[in-house]
């Protein structure tokens, strides 16, 4: 987080690939406010998006960056391929982005705003459109569709950050046992993580008690582990903001006859995802390979909102990429590309007859489902 961590030429492809898509659809000039796409339009990384920040995108003029006054330096060192346009603390981005589109000759004209984004709120906007003279379209999705394919540069960051990751979760699984306090694994787990090249994640890391399982995004509190009770970690290095999750249940003292069936199961179900995951392929039909081992072991009653997404960049709040996730569900039509990467879920809990969970990062290849995350699948008993 103290870098821009891309070539010139690839901001440039960048650029031109939404300069292309801005045209094709009219549009004169486009205002993004993801901080996921300002940091992929620009490099630009830094814990500054608390506050708005507006890339203002014309067809043919330089790009200008528009937040605080007071990030002036940070923005002089990462950011080459936009003008920095900094505000007082006494306006507000809208004010200064509508000045930027009025001397910028955009007076007017069609202008696509990013409305899909927790970077933009709800007032900003409407203040935005009340400030500035122009022709207003909704063009959220649009960088996110084109983040989804990794270039060879972004899929280096996702293997340094796999192996930050890696490093994490055998640090956390390490210090795990009968007696140990939540907080000491939590500590070891994030000091391997930052020892290991990694830089502070978008979210967690997520270790907790299986009694706490259903809390969804809680981590480690003041408790202890102890034999008989599982926990669960999912947790993600980070390497300029490129993410690599796992997740792995970690048993303490034993683990159940069930339990170790189960996890034959799960990891079966996961090898079927990455045999699924082909070019052409839809998301829907990954979701399928993973249900079908599912069923066949006898457990078709059980069902998941889906078996893993789509990931990379991430900002806080979320390694996500943004406010939603793009999911390998039953619905979905999404179709795979190579060069997609994904965190892959192999989630069996509750099933009544054992429980089991595995995740791991992949990236869909020339030469197929790539696992960057190498850690041990198990079963884990410490």
């Amino acid at each position: 987080m103290d870098r821009n961590p891309f070539s010139d030429a690839e901001i440039e492809r960048r650029l031109a690939r939404v300069r292309a898509a801005l045209a094709n659809r009219r549009l004169d000039a486009a205002v993004f406010a993801s901080p996921e796409n300002v940091f992929y339009l620009t490099g630009l990384d830094h814990w500054g998006y608390f506050a708005p920040h507006l890339l203002i995108v014309p067809l043919e003029a330089e790009p200008v960056l528009v937040t605080r006054a007071m990030e002036k330096v940070t923005i002089a060192n990462q950011v080459r391929a936009a003008r920095f346009r900094g505000h007082s603390d006494s306006e507000t981005a809208a004010d200064l982005a509508a000045r930027v589109l009025a001397e910028h000759g955009l007076t007017g004209k069609s202008v696509g705003l990013e409305c899909w984004t927790a970077g933009l709120s709800h007032g900003l906007a409407q203040k935005l459109e009340a400030s500035a003279d122009a022709r207003w379209s909704d063009v959220s999705g649009l960088v996110d569709g084109m983040r989804l394919v990794k270039s060879p540069e972004e899929q280096g960051l996702m293997r340094l950050a796999a192996a930050v990751t890696d490093a994490a979760a055998g640090a956390a699984i390490a210090a795990i046992h009968d007696g140990a306090a939540e907080q000491e694994v939590a500590a070891e787990c994030v000091a391997a993580m930052i020892r290991a090249g990694g830089h502070a994640p978008g979210f967690g890391p997520f270790i907790r008690p299986a009694a706490r399982l259903g809390e969804e995004h809680t981590t480690w509190g003041d408790g202890v582990y102890r034999n008989g009770e599982p926990v669960f970690l999912e947790l993600s290095g980070c390497v300029s903001r490129y993410h690599a999750p796992l997740g792995r249940l970690v048993h303490v003292g034993s683990v159940k006859d069930e339990d170790a069936a189960m996890a034959e199961v799960t990891q079966a179900a996961f090898a079927a995802v990455c045999g699924a995951l082909k070019p052409g392929a839809r998301a829907r039909d990954v979701y399928a390979a993973w249900q079908g081992v599912v069923d066949a072991a006898g457990l078709a009653h059980y069902r998941r909102h889906h078996c893993g997404y789509l990931v990379g960049v991430g900002q806080p709040p979320s390694w996500t990429g943004g406010n939603s996730v793009t999911g390998l569900r039953a619905d979905s039509d999404l179709v795979i590309e190579t060069g997609m990467s994904f965190h892959i879920l192999s989630w069996l809990m509750g099933t009544g007859r054992g429980d089991d969970f595995i995740s791991n990062t992949v990236l869909l290849t020339e030469n197929g489902a790539e696992v960057l995350t190498r850690t041990p699948t198990g079963p884990i008993v410490r």
